[in-house]
């Protein structure tokens, strides 16, 4: 008896700390898709990231981070997208319905990197700060594929209200 308690002891006194550093620091993922491409999944390789609760909890979404989110779609997927426009900016969108949109305070907008292969705002609209779920910091697998996600935007994507006039 004294045998298995000092062998589960350990065990059933780590889980709680596993869930708890779950819940407050992050935790490991796959990314499936080409949604991403070419920062996750280039060349079919499936690629497994960090995904950081802390950041969202105490940082906030800015501009080009790369984000996990609860899709607004379907509350049973997470998604994975880029942050285009937060709060206030005014941006061009791919729908013909409404080319402009201006992203309205507790939202952000996202898109894929692969254009025209991502389902994202320009298909659900902005999307609440709520369902933002981890900031993707690090691949971390394979290890080739090591390195950190850095936040940065392509200038095309820029919010309007952020160009310089002509």
């Amino acid at each position: 008896m004294n045998l298995w308690r000092a062998l589960l002891s350990p065990i059933i006194g780590g889980i709680p700390i596993g869930i708890a550093f779950i819940d407050a620091v992050g935790y490991i993922a796959r990314v499936d898709g080409t949604s991403m491409q070419p920062l996750f999944n280039p060349d079919s390789t499936t690629d497994y990231v960090f995904l950081n609760r802390w950041s969202v909890k105490h940082d906030s979404i800015r501009r080009g981070d790369v984000i996990s989110l609860i899709s607004p779609k379907n509350p049973e997927h997470k998604i994975i997208k880029r942050v285009i426009g937060v709060q206030g900016d005014v941006l061009k969108t791919s729908s013909k319905k409404t080319p402009v949109v201006t992203v309205p305070k507790g939202y952000c907008w996202v898109e894929g990197d692969h254009v025209g292969h991502s389902m994202d705002s320009n298909h659900f609209g902005p999307v609440s700060l709520g369902l933002v779920t981890a900031k993707a910091t690090a691949i971390v697998w394979p290890p080739h594929r090591w390195q950190k996600v850095k936040t940065e935007m392509r200038y095309e994507r820029l919010p309007m209200n952020l160009l310089p006039l002509k």
